[in-house]
């Protein structure tokens, strides 16, 4: 969802999506952003699985199984009836559902804000910090 550039300046709140291989142990790899404004009523993820990496940091994990994961957390946050249910709520509601605590392979980190007028560059940036730049 592309939101546009003007110079209303929007509050955002955003997580980072991570793989955490194992819980018990905390440690985890960055793989994706999703972000938030509600007054734009923009909602949107970004993500990368380099497999490389993956595969170096969780060399049990199932990458297909991951893909999946990610295919769905996408389509929630893309929403619409292909996400089922939860793909129906409005965008400030499957964003809380998506950056909910869970005890899974897939979580998010705390939840974060800021501030800007063009929300797709501030995706993007905060893509590049947190994901692409390990």
């Amino acid at each position: 969802m592309n939101a546009p550039v003007s110079n209303t300046w929007h509050d955002y709140d955003y997580a980072i999506v991570r793989v955490v291989p194992h819980v018990h142990l905390c440690a985890f790899v960055n793989i994706g952003v999703v972000l938030h404004a509600r007054t734009a009523r923009f909602l949107a993820s970004r993500f990368h699985l380099d497999r490389d990496r993956l595969t170096f940091f969780c060399p049990n994990l199932d990458l297909e199984l991951l893909n999946q994961y990610v295919a769905a957390y996408e389509r929630v946050c893309a929403g619409g009836t292909e996400a089922g249910p939860i793909g129906l709520l409005p965008p400030s509601e499957r964003f809380h559902w998506l950056t909910a605590p869970r005890s899974a392979t897939l979580q998010t980190s705390e939840v974060h804000s800021g501030r800007a007028s063009d929300l797709s560059a501030s995706l993007d940036r905060i893509f590049t910090e947190c994901v692409l730049q390990p």
